[in-house]
Formats: structure tokens, C-alpha cells, sequence
């Protein structure tokens, strides 16, 4: 009699279990949020209470410089990757030519190169005493630079130039999705209007495209207000460059933490800008998605042109920096293939990876306890999960340091008052703060990837796993889980890029006398020495390259072509 007794115990205590375990869900996504949001607070609170307030001297003297010169930047940067992202993904989506196919994921190679790769690739090829300008020179009879003129590539338009190529396959990713997802019918119905072609792309195709490409040009102006490596080395001075000089070479934490500030106020405004421009815009699936698309048949002259509209950023943006790095790691692989090489490559494939597996798992924890608790509060926490995307590395590693600089300052006095022995900086100067900044960064990667996925599975699925006696730990490893072992894998494998390439926060953030490979190109060549990092780079280059395919057969994979 005993047992059918307890059985109906443990039935009746089921919902009290279960409503336990989803507390603790909530529990853990609200702990989790706090941590991720930390490097945000700490910065806002030095900002405003620093030790030396030197903001009226950067208010007065470099900060306007930076500011403007910033603008600059995004205002060059923006215009490259509109032009040639936009134009890339209309022509491709919409035009019958020879390599459609091809350009089809080859546009997005060019993602696969850092900035400050292709910076030093390129300044190596264009510098006064590169083979460009030597050929020219020997070609006409020059004999020094007052003989002609030749564009200065270190310099603000060279940076431009430079960190444009490599970010325009934001724009033309998403532009080529609202593409692939608008309705044939909406052209036919302009085209019997009587508007032609380029009247139709700008007046219906274009509008309902620009929630998209806003999207895309808000993640460009971040990237670049991210970038430190190519700025770095054109002698730029941007934000992130006096953010760096005002810590390393001031030694005033909390003036960088005033312009960390200050990138942030960017920041925020770029994204409420973003939102605003598509505050009255709702978007619907249309009914005819599957409908093929019917492709302009073109002339030989205008294929010809598209041919080459594609080819251009193709080439200058992947093709040139591959072919000059795979030539001078040939070249040089004895030297380069060093204990120092093999280290370092195993710094970054651990840092990378630990990464990718941390955020994995906090994405889930997130995503899956917005499933089990669908409130405007768990919207909010997901939100606030998402702001280290939004943050440049700079500023986040400024976050970073404070709270765990301040906690081993705090552990070692007690140790020393209690014990009398030092325990040094446990946090801040090892790789578990590197480890944190990359969580911190890249979290909205996983979690908004796990979130997307999860929002596909019936709720119907979590109610027939719960009536056989699962809770929702259980629930999520044996069913939705299983189910989401792709978007797993791939969120952990863009992870694993963003890590493998990100420079401003390892370099700021790393242990003494540990390097990566991102640190190890950019330490070579600041010295003028890019023979000895082209294998280091080529493998970041050649690392971003399987992630950029699979997310072209995705989006591929989403109409069917006439």
C-alpha cells in the first residue's frame, strides 16, 4: 500500500516541481545578464567618477579631432559598402550572367579577411617601395616621388578604402536576403504600371529592401567604430586609437573610459537611428515566396558589366590579399614555421574555442528561458544580453578590466592582511578575462542564432515531453536539443571566427608574453615585417572562409529560380 501512496505524492508534486525548475531558469538568465551587462556598468561609473578627470583636456584638445576624423571614416565606409553591396546583391539576385552562381558566396569572402590584414597587404603592394609604385617608376623613367603623383594609401581614405572592402558583405548579405524574400508579383504589377526596371528597383524593390539594409549598415558603422588594427597602422585618429593612447600611453584609465563613453553614445545612436528609420515600416511574408524568380536576360555588353561590378570587390577584396599572403607564406614557411607560430596558433584555437563553447551554453540558457518564461522582463534581459555585440573591443576590454582588476586588488589586500601572501591578478591578468571580453562580445551571436531556432519548434513538442514525466532541463537535452544541433554548430563556428580574428580586446586584455594570432600579424607587421605574419593571417583568413559559405547556401536555399 505504501508505494501507490508515494506515486501519487510524487504526481500531485509535479507542477510545484516543475514550477521550481522554470524558476531556476529565470534564476539563471538574470544572474547571466547581470554578469554579461558588468563591463557596460563599470565603464559608465569610471566615466563619471574617475581618479583624475582629464575630460576638459580632451574636450579642448584631441577629442574633436577624433570625433571628426571618426565621422569621416563612417561616412567613407558607408558610402563603399551601400554602393557595392546593394548594387552586388540586386545584380545577382535579379540578373542572368556568367559566374552568377559563383559570386553568389564568393561576394562574402572578403569577410573572411580582418581589416588590418588586408591593410597590411595593401600598403606592402601600394607603399613607395612597393612593387606597384617600383614598376611604375622603372615602366616611365621616374626616378622619385616628386616625378608623379600616386594616391597615399596611409591615410584617412585608405582606411576608408581598405576597411570598406571588407565589410560590405553585411550589406550585401542582408540586402540579398530582403531580395530572395520579396514577392515577384510586386515588380510585374510596377512593370505593367509602365516603370521600368531601375524606376521599379527604386521606387518599390529598394523601400521594402531598406529595414534590411539598415540593419546591414548600423553592424558596418559598429565594425567600424570597432576597428583599431588599420587605423592603428595609417596613423588615423579615430575614437578607438585615442582610446588606446589615452590608456597605454597616458596611463589614464579613466579618461579612456571617458571615450569609451563616448563610443557607446555612438553606438546607441546608431542603433536608435536604425530603429527610428523603420518605425512605421511593418513587414509581411508573401504569399507567393515560392514562386521562381523570373531573371533579366541581358545583352553580352551589360552581362559583360556585371561580370565586372562583381569581380571588383571580389578581387581587391579577397583575391589580391589571398594571393600576396599565400605567396609570402610559401615563401617564408621555413621562417614562420616556428614554436613561437605553433603557440600561438594554439592560443587562439583554445581562447576561440573555450569562447565559442561558453557562449553556446549561455545562449542556450538565455534563449531557452525566454521560452519558458515569454514576458516583456525576459525580453528585456535578452536585450541587455545582446549589448556586448554592440560594444567595440576597446571599450569592452576598458569594461572588463575595471570590475576584475578591482576584485583581485580586493582578494589580494584581504589575503595579505589575513594570510600575508599575494595571490597577484588572478582574473585580470590571465586569459580568463579574455575568455569573459569574447563571452561578453559575441553572446547575442549564439544566443540570438538559438532564440531564432527555437521560436520554429511547436510548443506542442514541450507539452508531449512534459505529460511523459520530463521537466524542462529534460525537455530541452532530449528534444530540443537534438533538433537544434545545426544552428548549434553553426552559431559555435562564427563564434570561433569573431574570436579567431578580434585584435583591439586581446591586445589590450592578454597576459603577459601571451600572444595570438591576431596579436602576432598585427606585432609583425607594425614592424614592416608582413612576410613573417602572412601565414599567421592567411590561416585567420582561411579559418573565416567555411562559416561564410554555409551561411550563402542558406540563404540560397530560401527561393526557388525560374
Amino acid at each position: 500500500m505504501s508505494q501507490p501512496a508515494r506515486s501519487a505524492d510524487y504526481e500531485l508534486n509535479q507542477p510545484l516541481l516543475a514550477r521550481r525548475t522554470s524558476k531556476r531558469w529565470l534564476i539563471s538568465a538574470i544572474l547571466t545578464t547581470a554578469i554579461v551587462a558588468l563591463p557596460v556598468l563599470a565603464v559608465l561609473y569610471l566615466a563619471f567618477f574617475p581618479d583624475e578627470n582629464i575630460w576638459p583636456h580632451l574636450v579642448s584638445t584631441t577629442l574633436p579631432r577624433y570625433l571628426m576624423t571618426t565621422l569621416q571614416l563612417m561616412i567613407g565606409v558607408i558610402t563603399i559598402t551601400l554602393l557595392v553591396g546593394v548594387t552586388s546583391a540586386w545584380l545577382i539576385t535579379m540578373c542572368d550572367f556568367p559566374g552568377r552562381r559563383f559570386f553568389e558566396w564568393a561576394m562574402l569572402l572578403p569577410f573572411a579577411v580582418p581589416a588590418y590584414v588586408i591593410a597590411y597587404v595593401y600598403t606592402n603592394l601600394l607603399d613607395y617601395a612597393g612593387p606597384v609604385q617600383i614598376a611604375l617608376r622603372e615602366l616611365f623613367g621616374w626616378t622619385s616621388a616628386a616625378d608623379y603623383w600616386f594616391p597615399e594609401i596611409r591615410s584617412l581614405g585608405g582606411a576608408t578604402a581598405m576597411i570598406g572592402l571588407v565589410l560590405y558583405p553585411y550589406v550585401y548579405l542582408l540586402a540579398r536576403a530582403a531580395f530572395l524574400e520579396q514577392s515577384p508579383s510586386l515588380f510585374s504589377v510596377s512593370r505593367s504600371l509602365g516603370h521600368s526596371a531601375l524606376s521599379t528597383f527604386f521606387r518599390v524593390v529598394l523601400p521594402i529592401a531598406r529595414p534590411a539594409i539598415a540593419v546591414g549598415l548600423s553592424l558596418v558603422l559598429m565594425e567600424t567604430l570597432n576597428d583599431f588594427g588599420t587605423v592603428d597602422f595609417f596613423a588615423v585618429q579615430t575614437l578607438t586609437a585615442g582610446l588606446f593612447d589615452t590608456w597605454m600611453n597616458l596611463g589614464n584609465l579613466g579618461g579612456a573610459a571617458q571615450i569609451a563613453t563616448t563610443m557607446l553614445t555612438f553606438v546607441i545612436i546608431l542603433v536608435t537611428l536604425e530603429r527610428y528609420s523603420r518605425r512605421k515600416q511593418s513587414q509581411y511574408a508573401a504569399r507567393d515566396t515560392r514562386e521562381p524568380i523570373q531573371r533579366f536576360r541581358l545583352s553580352r555588353r551589360r552581362q559583360l558589366a556585371c561580370v565586372a561590378v562583381c569581380s571588383l570587390p571580389f578581387l581587391l577584396g579577397f583575391v589580391v590579399p589571398a594571393l600576396s599572403l599565400s605567396y609570402y607564406a610559401w615563401e617564408y614557411f621555413d621562417q614562420s614555421w616556428n614554436p613561437t607560430f605553433l603557440e600561438n596558433t594554439f592560443n587562439s584555437l583554445f581562447l576561440s574555442g573555450t569562447a565559442a563553447l561558453t557562449t553556446l551554453l549561455i545562449g542556450v540558457t538565455l534563449a531557452y528561458s525566454r521560452r519558458l518564461h515569454n514576458t516583456r522582463g525576459m525580453q528585456v534581459l535578452m536585450r541587455l544580453s545582446s549589448l556586448g555585440y554592440a560594444m567595440p573591443g576597446a571599450v569592452l576590454a576598458v569594461g572588463v578590466i575595471i570590475p576584475l582588476a578591482g576584485f583581485d586588488n580586493w582578494l589580494d589586500s584581504l589575503m595579505r592582511d589575513v594570510f600575508g601572501i599575494s595571490t597577484g591578478l588572478l582574473l585580470s591578468g590571465s586569459t580568463f578575462a579574455l575568455v569573459y571580453a569574447y563571452t561578453v562580445r559575441f553572446l547575442a551571436v549564439s544566443a540570438g542564432s538559438v532564440e531564432s531556432a527555437l521560436q520554429k519548434v511547436t510548443p506542442s513538442m514541450d507539452m508531449a515531453s512534459r505529460s511523459l514525466g520530463q521537466s524542462p532541463g529534460g525537455t530541452l537535452v532530449h528534444v530540443h536539443l537534438p533538433i537544434l544541433r545545426g544552428t548549434l554548430l553553426t552559431a559555435a563556428l562564427v563564434v570561433f571566427v569573431d574570436c579567431m580574428k578580434e585584435l583591439p580586446a586581446t591586445l589590450i586584455l592578454r597576459p603577459f608574453n601571451f600572444d595570438t594570432l591576431a596579436t602576432y600579424v598585427y606585432q609583425f607587421a607594425s614592424d614592416e615585417q608582413l612576410a613573417h605574419s602572412a601565414l599567421p593571417a592567411l590561416i585567420i583568413v582561411l579559418a573565416g572562409i567555411v562559416p561564410i559559405i554555409l551561411m550563402s547556401r542558406s540563404i540560397g536555399n530560401t527561393r526557388s529560380v525560374a
